[in-house]
């Protein structure tokens, strides 16, 4: 199964990636001739070890076309009634609800399947997946899954990043074959028809409503209710960014959101439980049965959500291979879990959770019992604690390059948090299903909320210690993909290293360090970048050289923290910049309304306001223009020579459009930002 999943995974990444490499129709006729040739030269091949292989490769290739055909079929952007083909312009939709009102920081939010539109020409049937999202003041709280909704509008394609290296929403949603959004006003909308689909996700996605309700009502404080939501039911609404930055730090962020950890523990109580029952015939398998049927329980009452299907369906193969037999592998049912995953939904092989909980399991499968067995405990108490620091080191070690990759910062003290986080945690788990369970006898369940509330705060109390403490987490840290398959392999080879005490897996190791650090070199050294950011609204463009940085933009950006952290940022680390080091560029303020800069034998002009009063004749390399300051090109003409016109984001966009035609007339180099993204360039 570890070599099934292997190829079958690679199949859905080469289509991920390479969609257009084979259509549906080849794909289809190459599958079906791997499968039938499979089984005749596996026959006559038998009997010769070496030849074997050739029907071993023949069969996972197989399996690999199949995970290029199952992305191929569940991607539904392709079908000639997606939304994506629609070229008139919408009037109307008709949209079912596909998940409930789900409540934000500044609005409300749903997902729709698109079910028909309105245009000019009537109403037609289609398909696609939308977000929706309704100010707060609009009373969507009560809306079910399934409602059927009429919305009036064009709903609007999600938009690719805008900036170098800035976090992708639309590549995000396309892997949840989401590929449209609408922010919908009052008045723009009117239930049409409540949900008359009562099949199983309604029932589940009441029952987690009403779960949620239980922990509103019996735990008063918001940030500890917001901690038992998301450890309990997965639901992170109630986590402000002050609580998501403390666990970052700290390294305990796993517990925020229900994954294997959380569901082992359930399964690891359940056992316990269930001991007795192994004593009886057939005992194994009524412990199977009943803990499945437990485990799915819980998944219901969290309204199935994705993490937590995932991670029940990992340990509901491990359940049912314990009964199996003796010749059961513990990595053969994890990728048989995983396999089962993916073939139904192939694009969770691109969720950061999915490869982050199948890496942390097998790590700690293969690297707790012999990091535990390198120090024998003297007494129970100890081998606790050097049980749990083995299990996350195990996991640490398993994904780090990911972690690095995705998060770009590592937790120096993720051991001393994870010592009283996850026996917490767990604490908090079982306390949180037992009020759930007792949440109707008003005699225990207020006191049950009180002792879970002051045990909450605890755990938050010890985590903002954790953040407190000096060089709690080192920040900032950038690698690429190619660094990150680097990184990867050099910590395996380190673990084959201690497993196996092979001198080639010392000489491994050195060449991965080596590749790595001209890697890093090379993207460290020699840099010299100019970019104009598009940050809609604001100007704001920088220079970096060598891992130094030169800024410019407006005062209300600089006091926009988070548009900077999600815009500039991502950009800023993976160029290596530095964030206390800011390098001079040479400037000239000419006149009020330009400012010029030179640097490396280029220069800049920038016009920022409409009183602007230009020399006799400039030449420059790059002109950028800010807030809609030029009336046109001709007015700068006679006095400019300019090898390319940028338009920042202060722009409008009408405005922008004016100029493109203009410079289309003239020959002139444009780009716009606010329409074409971020200008970037290497000089």
């Amino acid at each position: 199964m570890v070599r099934i999943a292997a190829f079958f995974a690679a199949g859905v990444l080469l289509c991920i990636f390479r969609p257009d490499l084979l259509s549906e129709n080849h794909t289809i006729i190459l599958f079906t001739v791997f499968s039938l040739s499979y089984f005749p030269v596996r026959f006559f091949l038998r009997f010769s070890r070496v030849l074997k292989l050739a029907s071993g490769l023949i069969g996972l290739s197989a399996v690999a076309i199949a995970g290029y055909l199952t992305v191929l079929l569940r991607d539904e952007s392709h079908a000639p009634d997606h939304l994506l083909q629609q070229k008139d312009g919408i009037e109307t939709y008709r949209v079912k609800l596909i998940t409930p009102a789900e409540e934000k920081a500044k609005s409300w939010k749903c997902v729709g399947q698109v079910q028909s539109i309105l245009t000019n020409v009537g109403w037609r049937s289609v398909s696609g997946r939308i977000n929706l999202y309704w100010p707060k003041e609009e009373l969507v709280s009560t809306l079910d899954y399934g409602d059927i909704l009429l919305i009036k509008g064009q709903p609007k394609e999600v938009e690719a990043a805008h900036n170098p290296y800035e976090f992708d929403f639309s590549e995000y949603l396309r892997f949840k074959n989401i590929h449209h959004q609408q922010f919908v006003r009052r008045g723009e909308w009117v239930l049409f028809q409540k949900s008359v689909d009562r099949g199983l996700l309604f029932y589940a996605h009441r029952a987690r409503k009403a779960s949620v309700s239980v922990f509103r009502r019996w735990i008063a404080a918001p940030q500890e209710q917001g901690i038992l939501m998301a450890l309990v039911l997965g639901v992170t609404d109630g986590l402000d960014n002050e609580i998501l930055s403390a666990y970052s730090a700290s390294g305990a962020m796993h517990v925020l959101a229900v994954s294997g950890l959380h569901v082992s523990i359930i399964y690891g109580i359940l056992l316990f439980f269930f001991r007795p029952l192994r004593k009886i015939p057939g005992g194994e398998w009524a412990i199977a049965l009943m803990s499945l049927m437990l485990l799915w329980g819980y998944a219901f009452i969290t309204g199935l959500s994705p993490s937590v299907l995932r991670a029940v369906t990992m340990f509901s193969f491990v359940a049912i291979a314990k009964p199996m037999g003796r010749n059961t592998n513990i990595y053969n049912t994890l990728a048989a879990s995983a396999f089962c995953l993916l073939l139904y939904d192939p694009f969770l092989l691109m969720s950061v959770g999915f490869q982050l909980s199948y890496l942390a399991v097998f790590g700690i499968v293969y690297l707790q019992r012999p990091l535990q067995n390198l120090w024998e405990a003297p007494n129970a108490g100890l081998h606790w604690v050097w049980q749990i620091t083995t299990v996350s080191i195990a996991a640490q070690i398993a994904t780090m390059a990911l972690g690095i990759f995705y998060f770009h910062q590592f937790p120096v003290y993720f051991l001393l948090s994870n010592l009283f986080v996850i026996p917490a945690s767990s604490l908090v788990l079982v306390g949180g299903i037992l009020l759930l369970l007792l949440s109707p006898l008003d005699f225990i369940a207020p006191w049950l909320g009180m002792a879970l509330e002051w045990l909450a705060k605890m755990m938050n109390e010890g985590i903002f210690l954790m953040e407190r403490l000096p060089m709690s987490v080192i920040d900032r840290l950038s690698i690429n993909l190619f660094q990150c398959y680097v990184l990867f392999l050099l910590i395996l080879g380190g673990v084959m290293l201690i497993q196996f005490r092979k001198f080639k897996s010392l000489v491994f190791m050195f060449g991965c360090a080596a590749i790595f650090s001209f890697a890093s070199w090379c993207d460290y050294t020699n840099k010299f970048h100019w970019i104009v950011y598009r940050i809609q609204g604001h100007r704001a463009m920088e220079w970096v050289v060598d891992g130094e940085s030169h800024f410019v933009g407006d005062s209300s950006l600089f006091q926009d923290q988070q548009k900077i952290k999600f815009h500039i940022q991502p950009n800023q680390m993976a160029n290596r910049y530095k964030p206390d080091s800011e390098f001079q560029i040479a400037s000239q303020s000419l006149i009020q309304g330009l400012t010029l800069y030179r640097l490396r034998g280029r220069t800049f002009l920038w016009i920022q306001s409409k009183n602007f009063r230009l020399p006799k004749y400039l030449k420059v390399d790059y002109l950028i223009i800010s807030n809609n300051s030029v009336k046109s090109l001709k007015q700068i003409s006679d006095h400019l020579n300019f090898e390319k016109l940028i338009l920042d984001s202060s722009n409008s966009y009408r405005y922008c459009e004016q100029f493109k035609k203009e410079a289309a007339s003239m020959g002139v180099q444009f780009h716009s930002v606010l329409g074409e993204g971020a200008f970037a360039v290497s000089l």
